[in-house]
């Protein structure tokens, strides 16, 4: 049995610290949003944010995480393993323009600099590209935008009805949010042997074993629509004691929920890239990286999160309670799906989408288009240069101490 070398364990501590440093930026940059709508409506002060979007976030990561580290540390290229020192100049690569986020204030969209990073490295290790990933996964980032926009500015507009009293129309949208919570896969939840995470419905439907109906489940149909009423009865208590007390407190809720699916996809853009060193070269089981990046995004939460929050909260739209749970509402359906299919996404284009349009519906004058025009241009600069200084550090890297 060969024994390690000295240079490979350098190595390893190299990755491992460009993983945390990646865990930090995520954190700070990519983590930020959910919680933005709810201090623009000034439902919550901007530190106290930052404090529960690195619990909530670093809670997803561990009982959610992983479900992208697949797609990022295997299924972006062909014929080749991400080695460490590849994984370390794709993290490099990626921390470096989510930290010019940060300390711009420009949201960097995650997803875009750590899956371009990575298709570059390996393609400078020779691999192939993985053409109908790209394909499933640019789809998915090209809709997110209008969809997230879309469904937003139609939500705001349903809200803003005088003929829908909000002791109504919020209820059903927390009816919907109930319903999907139920179905929202985690670790904790006892799990059949061939999956490694379920759900509330899931769980309860194997317990009881009932025969499906035509492929559905009843059961499952049935622990979803106790969720959902459940939330719907909650939420309607609160809003008919108080109008914007409800609102403020069901836009929290909203807030926290997507804090904590942000954690569980984002972790795998820190942790994906070291999954074949950790899990095949050093045996560790999964929950070790996992642990790893959850303390990342915990710590960038705390100490970067609060500059960001205030960019995308102010800068964006003047937002009210309102406005903002229709920013919300999409972001935390897209992400749940974007988890369900193991696509890398990222937050900053859900958010501020739904920021945008639930800004449009209440006219134009609230949203900065420049200020739109020059983030979208960013997100496209950001894809792009990822993937060529991706390929070009680690080429360095290869020259310098080989391969």
């Amino acid at each position: 049995m060969t024994v390690p070398g000295v240079g490979f364990w350098v190595l390893v501590a190299l990755a491992t610290l460009t993983s945390l440093a990646t865990a930090w930026a995520l954190g700070a940059n990519s983590n930020s949003p959910p919680f933005a709508p709810a201090i623009g409506a000034n439902a919550i002060s901007t530190m106290r944010a930052a404090f529960l979007i690195g619990i909530l976030a670093a809670l997803g990561a561990l009982t959610q995480g992983g479900a992208i580290s697949e797609t990022v540390g295997a299924g972006l290229i062909n014929g080749v393993q991400i080695t460490s020192l590849a994984a370390t100049a794709g993290l490099l690569t990626a921390t470096g323009f989510m930290a010019f986020g940060v300390y711009t204030g420009y949201p960097v969209p995650a997803a875009f600099a750590t899956t371009g990073a990575m298709v570059g490295v390996g393609l400078s290790l020779g691999g192939d590209p993985a053409i109908d990933t790209y394909r499933r996964i640019g789809l998915f980032w090209l809709l997110v935008p209008p969809v997230s926009g879309g469904l937003a500015y139609a939500t705001a507009t349903v809200l803003r009805r005088d003929d829908i009293p909000e002791t109504v129309g919020v209820p059903l949208l927390a009816a919907v949010v109930g319903g999907i919570v139920a179905n929202v896969r985690l670790g904790v939840i006892p799990s059949p042997p061939d999956a490694a995470q379920s759900s509330v419905a899931g769980f309860v439907a194997r317990q009881i074993g009932a025969p499906t109906v035509a492929g559905v489940d009843p059961v499952t149909v049935l622990v979803t629509l106790l969720a959902a009423a459940a939330w719907f009865v909650a939420v309607r208590r609160r809003t008919q004691a108080s109008a914007e007390g409800g609102i403020r407190s069901f836009l929290l809720v909203l807030g926290s929920v997507v804090a904590f699916s942000s954690g569980g996809s984002q972790v795998g853009l820190a942790t994906g890239p070291l999954e074949n060193l950790y899990g095949v070269e050093l045996g560790l089981p999964g929950i070790v990286l996992l642990s790893l990046g959850a303390a990342g995004i915990l710590a960038g939460a705390w100490m970067g999160a609060p500059k960001l929050l205030q960019a995308t909260s102010r800068e964006y739209a003047q937002l009210g309670a309102r406005r903002s749970i229709a920013a919300l509402v999409p972001g935390f359906i897209i992400a749940q799906l974007a988890i369900g299919l193991g696509i890398p996404i990222s937050f900053n284009n859900i958010i501020i989408s739904g920021v945008i349009g639930g800004g449009l519906a209440g006219g134009s004058a609230g949203v900065s288009r420049r200020k739109i025009g020059v983030t979208l241009l960013f997100w496209g600069i950001t894809l792009v240069a990822s993937v060529a200084i991706g390929y070009g550090l680690y080429a360095a890297f290869a020259a310098v101490l080989g391969g």
